[in-house]
């Protein structure tokens, strides 16, 4: 059974299913999920909690045993698998697939995962515990619905804020909805319900954005040069390896051309981002990007990674180097202007 994070209050208000699962990249909503599952859980009677996290050492013979084991007290328990790499291997799909045939009436399990890619989603595993487990599959908050969230979690503790407010919140988290979740909490204990001015949201939100190396492809596929230029000056004042940086664009820049030389041979783009392993924001923002983008300014832009690259590695006469960071920012906005 299928269910919308959104439904699941309504949810657990009822008798509880024997398995639930929840896949999300985005901790604090997966968290969320769990802790209103483990509440209810609570509420009904499952008073025992066995937690187990599968590692490298774990042996899946403990998941079985968890659930064959009687309470101590006779009471009613609930079992945590986390599955932090959401790959159980090829042992732990047996093991889940049994598991999730043969689930204890006086037990309540709930499995955490990562949010799968598309070919772990076709695996027998994941759908057989889709067949018995109501499965919540939480999506990503992308940055442009960010300031729409902001604004329902305001709502919920009685405030509001106009446009310009939320979309200054959503630029100091960068995506990180902790963060979000976080200010907006202080929000709620600085300040009295009803509407916030810009100088309170301005005056108690922090700059608390935590910039990924690996979300500057999605404001460089989407051109958005003042996202991208404060994701660079972030990443340099948060000390992140340059290498690092120039690897992610200069890997955005191949994979671009690729992908433009399938399309001139005549393969259908979704084959090809398909066969690339392409999904989520990406695949969202190839189409238009390689639309805007012409070949001849791809195949310049890694050229000048090239010069980059030689530039971190210290392989250009000094006279000539110039600033690292500076040339790194050039390279991607040549790619975001298209």
């Amino acid at each position: 059974m299928q269910l919308r994070a959104d439904a699941l209050d309504a949810h657990v208000s009822k008798t509880l299913a024997p398995l639930y699962v929840i896949t999300s990249d985005e901790h604090l909503l997966a968290l969320e999920a769990a802790d209103k599952i483990r509440r209810a859980a609570r509420a009904q009677g499952y008073s025992e909690r066995d937690v187990l996290t599968v590692e490298r050492s774990f042996k899946w013979g403990e998941l079985l045993a968890a659930n064959q084991a009687m309470s101590l007290f006779g009471d009613k328990k609930l079992i945590e698998l986390r599955i932090p790499t959401g790959k159980p291997g090829k042992d732990g799909g047996a093991a889940l697939q049994a598991y999730a045939k043969d689930l204890s009436p006086d037990n309540l399990t709930l499995i955490t995962l990562p949010k799968l890619d598309w070919q772990t989603q076709k695996a027998a595993w994941v759908a057989a515990l889709q067949q018995a487990a109501v499965y919540i599959d939480i999506p990503n908050i992308e940055r442009a619905a960010l300031p729409g969230w902001i604004a329902q979690r305001l709502a919920a503790q009685g405030q509001s804020a106009e446009r310009a407010s939320l979309d200054f919140i959503a630029e100091r988290v960068e995506g990180n909805l902790l963060a979000a979740h976080q200010e907006i909490q202080k929000l709620g204990l600085l300040h009295e319900p009803g509407k916030l001015t810009p100088a309170q949201v301005q005056d108690a939100v922090l700059n608390v954005a935590r910039y990924d190396v690996f979300k500057l492809s999605e404001a460089m596929l989407a051109g958005d040069t003042a996202r991208l230029i404060r994701m660079l000056e972030g990443l340099k004042g948060e000390g992140e390896a340059l290498p690092l940086v120039l690897w992610a664009v200069a890997e955005e820049i191949r994979t671009l051309l690729k992908l433009k030389a399938g399309m001139a041979q005549g393969r259908p783009l979704p084959a090809l981002l398909k066969e690339h392993r392409i999904w989520g924001p990406r695949e969202r923002l190839m189409e238009p990007a390689l639309r805007r983008i012409p070949l001849a300014t791809l195949e310049a832009a890694l050229q000048q990674a090239a010069q980059v690259d030689r530039m971190v590695k210290g392989l250009r006469a000094k006279a000539f180097a110039g600033d690292q960071w500076d040339a790194m920012l050039q390279l991607a906005l040549k790619v975001a202007r298209g």
